[in-house]
C-alpha cells in the first residue's frame, strides 16, 4: 500500500512536467500563428501603402506638366487636337482640371506647344530663343510662355504672352519674338523664372488646320532658335 502510494506520488512530476510541455507548445502553437498571420497582414497594408503612394506619385508627375498622350508632332511643336473633344483621354481631362483651364474644343482652334528648339534642346529659362516666321492660317493667335511651378508675384514678369493683334511684324507680315532674362527692343518676352525647364503654347483661334493637323509640318509653325545662355 505505501509502495502504491510512493509509486503515484513519484509519477506524479512527470504528469506535471508532461501538461506543462503541452500547454507551451500550445501556447508556442498560437504565438506562431498570430505572428504569421501578423506578418501576413503587415505585408499586405506595406504592399498597400506602396501602390498608393506610387499610384499618386506617377500621377503627379503625368498631370504636372503637359498632355502626356495623344500630341502630333510638327517639327519643335506638338499639336494637340483633341484636348477639348467629348472623347478627350483621361490624361488630358486630368491635366485640364488640375489646371482649371478650358481647352479649345474641336472647331474652335487648335493648341501648340513646344518644350525643346528646333534642334532638339531643352528649353531653359537661362537661355535667350528667338520665335518668329509663319504661324498656320487663323483668325487670331496668342503666344505664350510659361514653366513648371507658381511664379512668385514679387517678380511676376510684364508680360507672358503676346497676341497676333499686337505683335511687331516686317515688311513681309513675318515676325519675330525675342524671349530671354534681358530686355530686347521689338517684340520681346521675359522668361517666367531665372532658371528651368519652360514651354511655349501657341494657341490658334478658328483656324482650318483643327481639323486636319496632318496639313502641318515644319515650314507652317514658328522656328524656334536658340541666341545664346548664361
Amino acid at each position: 500500500m505505501t509502495g502504491a502510494i510512493g509509486a503515484r506520488t513519484r509519477r506524479a512530476p512527470a504528469h506535471t512536467d508532461e501538461s506543462l510541455g503541452e500547454r507551451s507548445a500550445r501556447i508556442g502553437g498560437i504565438l506562431g500563428g498570430f505572428l504569421r498571420r501578423t506578418s501576413r497582414t503587415g505585408f499586405v497594408l506595406y504592399a498597400l501603402a506602396l501602390g498608393a503612394a506610387l499610384g499618386l506619385a506617377s500621377a503627379d508627375f503625368a498631370t504636372s506638366g503637359g498632355y502626356p498622350v495623344g500630341g502630333t508632332t510638327i517639327g519643335a511643336w506638338t499639336a494637340w487636337a483633341k484636348t477639348g473633344a467629348v472623347d478627350a483621354d483621361p490624361y488630358s481631362r486630368a491635366v485640364n482640371a488640375r489646371r482649371g483651364e478650358i481647352p479649345l474644343a474641336i472647331g474652335e482652334g487648335l493648341l501648340l506647344t513646344a518644350a525643346t528648339d528646333d534642334a532638339g534642346r531643352r528649353l531653359d529659362a537661362a537661355c535667350t530663343y528667338a520665335v518668329g516666321g509663319a504661324v498656320p492660317p487663323a483668325r487670331a493667335w496668342t503666344l505664350a510662355i510659361g514653366g513648371r511651378g507658381a511664379v512668385d508675384p514679387a517678380t511676376k514678369p510684364i508680360r507672358e504672352a503676346f497676341t497676333s493683334t499686337e505683335v511687331l511684324r516686317e515688311a513681309d507680315d513675318r515676325f519675330v519674338i525675342t524671349i530671354g532674362q534681358e530686355v530686347q527692343s521689338g517684340n520681346w518676352l521675359p522668361m517666367p523664372h531665372p532658371r528651368g525647364p519652360v514651354r511655349l503654347a501657341l494657341r490658334l483661334y478658328d483656324t482650318p488646320v483643327a481639323a486636319s493637323v496632318g496639313s502641318l509640318d515644319r515650314s507652317t509653325v514658328p522656328a524656334i532658335t536658340r541666341l545664346g545662355c548664361k
